[in-house]
This record gives C-alpha cells, structure tokens and sequence, in this order.
C-alpha cells in the first residue's frame, strides 16, 4: 500500500516561508498516493524556477529540463513509455513564457501528460520582474511604471486549441487541488491544470488573502465542463470571482494512442538490434 510516506524526499525543501509551492507540492503527493501510485511509476519532469524545483522534493523518477523545454522532454518519455504516468511541474515564465511554442504544440498533439502549471505572475527565481500572467499596471523592480502589456490567459488559449483537459485549482486549497491533480491523471491526453500559486517574496498582489477573498469553486448544479462555450466564458472571468475547478473535458485519443507502432508494446521493452541501421547506413 503506497502512503506519504513513499514520497517523502531527503532533501530540505528551499521555498520562501509562505510559498504557495507547498501546498502544491502537499497535493500531489496526496493525489499520488490516493491514485495508489508507486514512486517508481511516476516521472516528474520540470524545467527550470521556483515550481520546477518540486520534483527534487519527492521520492520518485525526476528530470529538470532546459528553461521552457520540460514538455518536449516530457513527450520524449512518452514516445519511449507511453505507460508510464508523467507529471509536468512548470511554472507560468517556463510553461507560457520560454515554453509557449511547445505549449501550444503539446496540446494539439494531445500527449498523454499532466501538466501542472505553478501561475505566481511573477519570475520568482530570478527576482521578481513580470512574467506573461502579470496583471497590467504590476509594478516590479524592473517594470516600475507599471506591466504595459496585456496577461496571457492559459486557460483560454488551451481551450482555442482545443484541449481536452482545462483546469484550474489553488495553492491555498489542497484538497481541491489533489481532487484536480488526480481528475488530470485520470485523463488519457494533454491535461492542463493551471495553479493560482502566492508569491510572498516578490507579488505583492496577488497574496493568499487576495485569492481567498475571490476564488469559488464552479458550481456543479449549474456548470456543465462539456460545455465549450460556457468554458470559455468562464475562462474570462477575473477579478472580483475567480472560479476555479475543471473548466473542459472532451475525450479523444491521445497522441501515442494514434501511432501504430505503439499499439502492441512500449518502445522502452523492444530489444535493440542495430543491424538494420548499421545496413541501412552503408547505404547510404
């Protein structure tokens, strides 16, 4: 039986006091074992900041990739394992900002990934200047007059590329969270669940209080998440509301679903024979 403990890393964990990263980090752990799965048939791969330091922080099969590259390493792994279960650990400068391009081809691809995007409208790791979330008018220590620029919706823009899975959960609330994490997990394609993270060192804005006055969950009476346009119409909302919970669902098959060569085994258990390349080459 697969308990908290399974996860528990030997590392000390670095965030600033306060950091929303924890209760992220304590949801998927939750979501992990709730799902009843093993370390060792989990892979976390992150790219590079704050949130891309979570996987140092379990016990199981990590990778930190380049500045932006996590979800073209991640898709690597499930061309070559396409059982294996992948968490992608990003936050909104890596995913949306150096990664936009693999982003949005991740998602027309329809890989079998869940990527949890840690959002803090910041660049935590590098001190503080805006990153593609920030609200305009932020003021930074290098946008002193303010963000001029309009904030990137990941929410909307996953959902005009028609993806499957589009979510958005809360540090501040960790069983929601899990609950997200492990709905994402579930789904066979590209799952986004993007997080509303705190930054208490560098966003001053958007603090704990700030979304605990605001969030609400999407009402499960009146919200339908097969309802494309109401999604989108949710998407929009900010502010004074901020709902957050699963916004789409749609099932499709899944990128590595579609390939025919994958459909009887993974490529990780063929055996290697380097003859035909080595044939093929003196052809060459």
């Amino acid at each position: 039986m697969v308990t908290l403990n399974d996860y528990e890393s030997r590392f000390e964990i670095k965030w600033c006091p306060g950091c929303g990263n924890f209760g992220i980090l304590a949801a998927m752990k939750d979501a992990l074992v709730k799902r009843g799965m093993a370390p060792h048939e989990v892979l976390i791969v992150s790219g590079i900041g704050q949130a891309a330091k979570t996987p140092e922080f379990m016990n199981c099969n990590m990778f930190h990739a380049l500045h932006g590259r996590a979800l073209p390493l991640a898709t690597g792994a499930k061309m070559a394992n396409h059982r294996l279960t992948i968490l992608v650990n990003t936050g909104d400068g890596d995913c949306y900002g150096e990664g936009g391009n693999h982003f949005m081809h991740a998602i027309r691809r329809n890989v079998d990934l869940t990527v949890l995007a840690h959002n803090n409208m910041v660049y935590g790791l590098t001190k503080g200047q805006a990153s593609p979330t920030s609200e305009r008018g932020m003021v930074t220590r290098l946008q002193q007059h303010g963000v001029i620029m309009e904030p990137f919706n990941p929410l909307r823009v996953a959902l005009a590329l028609k993806a499957g899975f589009v979510a958005r959960g809360f540090a501040g609330n960790s069983e929601h969270l899990s609950f997200l994490i492990q709905e994402g997990m579930k789904y066979n394609g590209f799952s986004l669940i993007d997080i509303l993270q705190p930054c208490v060192s560098f966003n001053h804005v958007n603090t704990h209080q700030w979304y605990s006055e605001r969030v609400y969950e999407l009402e499960k009476e009146k919200y339908s998440p097969t309802d494309y346009m109401q999604a989108m119409a949710r998407a929009q909302e900010w502010g004074q509301r901020i709902p957050i919970g699963i916004f789409y669902r749609e099932e499709k098959p899944s990128f590595t679903d579609q390939i025919y060569a994958l459909q009887k085994e993974p490529l990780v258990d063929r055996a290697y024979d380097p003859a035909p390349l080595r044939q093929l080459m003196k052809q060459l």
